[in-house]
């Protein structure tokens, strides 16, 4: 009998070592246990940077590890997106998902990346922009703003934050529905463009609400109207784009984040519920709102992948339709 019971105790132990060992092994048992790198496509001080901080500041704290958000900016966002597409998929290095992330392979074939290198781990917030002019433009409204460009074909500038950006698509499908000319002028991020935009050294620019809000409140920009499904509560004034006669127009971004296509399944859904989670936080959903943003619903892993795969869609047709390519 006692020969029995010893056996089975040997059998226990050697079953303990066994699931201890297969935990030990597993991806996720202790992920992160190192230093997380988000690196951006874009500038520091933007509305990517700043709603990447308030999120990941959440997501450390609650990890207890740190993690470092790297702007990359340059040749359109791809020095970003082809670093984190060929980084280690451990989970470890992330990038910002966006419009640019499905536009750029489109706009530049021969890419070594597209979308397909990418797996999503979060999308964070929906960010509806508005569409403001210099005060002296002498245009009040969306309306009064296209019968002025009509009639100066290719003398008004326009200005994006980078070729594929939901700025730069939003526009080019403004610029198409109401068949108005302009002159393209691409900057390095938004903040330079909202500068330059002040200053009436261009004349039209679809914005961040949250970086323009207080430009609008003093009066050094006019809005003419929001891309959104609704009026924005930062902007309560300012119709949307339907209100003011162009539902067409009514394109809305999301912004999210990506791991590298092979990063294994349970980190990603550990992501996924990290991201969900720092979501529901008061003091983070407070930070996002006060940029004008528009706070996502948890998603799952699917959902996600839906997300993605329709807005592939959705900006490959406009692309398609409307003939973009990087220089034209």
């Amino acid at each position: 009998m006692a020969f029995h019971l010893r056996r089975l105790g040997l059998h226990l132990v050697a079953l303990l070592a066994m699931l201890s060992a297969a935990h030990a092994q597993s991806p996720a048992a202790d992920f992160p246990n190192r230093r997380i790198n988000v690196v951006l496509p874009f500038p520091g001080g933007g509305i990517v940077d700043i709603v990447t901080r308030i999120v990941t500041d959440k997501m450390a704290e609650t990890w207890k590890q740190t993690i470092t958000v790297d702007p990359k900016p340059g040749a359109n966002g791809n020095i970003a997106w082809d670093m984190v597409a060929r980084a280690e998929p451990d989970g470890y290095t992330w990038t910002f998902l966006s419009p640019g992330t499905i536009a750029n392979p489109r706009l530049q074939p021969g890419l070594r990346w597209s979308e397909k290198s990418f797996v999503p781990v979060g999308a964070v917030v929906w960010a509806p922009s508005v569409v403001v002019v210099p005060p002296a433009v002498a245009a009040n409204t969306m309306a009064e703003f296209v019968e002025l460009a009509r009639a100066k074909p290719d003398t008004l500038n326009w200005a994006h934050p980078g070729l594929g950006t939901s700025q730069h698509l939003n526009t080019v499908i403004l610029l198409h529905a109401t068949k108005m000319k302009m002159v393209e002028v691409a900057y390095k991020g938004q903040p330079p463009a909202i500068t330059d935009l002040m200053s009436n050294r261009v004349q039209l620019n679809v914005a961040s609400i949250g970086l323009v809000a207080e430009h609008i409140k003093a009066g050094t920009l006019k809005p003419l109207a929001v891309l959104g499904k609704t009026r924005s509560p930062l902007l309560p004034d300012v119709p949307t784009m339907s209100e003011a006669g162009f539902p067409d127009v009514n394109v809305v971004a999301w912004y999210g984040y990506a791991v590298p296509k092979d990063t294994p399944r349970p980190i990603v859904d550990k992501i996924i519920a990290a991201v969900n989670a720092a979501l529901t936080d008061a003091k983070v959903r407070t930070l996002l709102e006060r940029q004008g943003l528009q706070i996502v619903d948890p998603m799952t892993s699917a959902d996600l992948a839906a997300l993605l795969a329709s807005d592939t869609e959705k900006y490959a047709k406009v692309i398609d339709e409307v003939g973009l390519k990087i220089g034209n």
